[in-house]
């Protein structure tokens, strides 16, 4: 079983800027990409971005040049996003994920609120 727990959401005004943090625990070991995903209200889960445990990293086009993902160097157990240039349509429930030996892990998610 892994466990992932996320934090920093909030309410913040277009242009502002909020880090997301995501700490994976339990049985974590071959756990090669972990990533976010968001939902806003009325549409579907949607990837966010994804990082592999050797570093490399995929930001979806619609937040490319305003987000940015990195994990912690040392124990690779804790995954950020940091969101800059906040818009309103990036208010979702932003989740942490990690695909491990065929299943999907997921925290419960933290609220992300732009305000215009």
């Amino acid at each position: 079983q892994v466990q992932l727990v996320e934090s920093g959401g909030g309410l913040v005004q277009a242009g502002g800027s909020l880090r997301l943090s995501c700490a994976a625990s339990g049985s974590i070991a071959s756990i090669n990409v972990m990533g976010w995903y968001r939902q806003a209200p009325g549409k579907q889960r949607e990837l966010v971005a994804r990082i592999t445990s050797g570093g490399s990293t995929t930001i979806v086009d619609s937040v490319k040049g305003r987000f940015t993902i990195s994990r912690e160097d040392y124990a690779k157990n804790t995954i950020y996003l940091q969101m800059n240039s906040l818009k309103p349509e990036d208010t979702a429930v932003y989740h942490c994920n990690a695909p491990k030996r065929g299943a999907d892990y997921w925290g419960k998610g933290t609220l992300v609120t732009v305000s215009s």
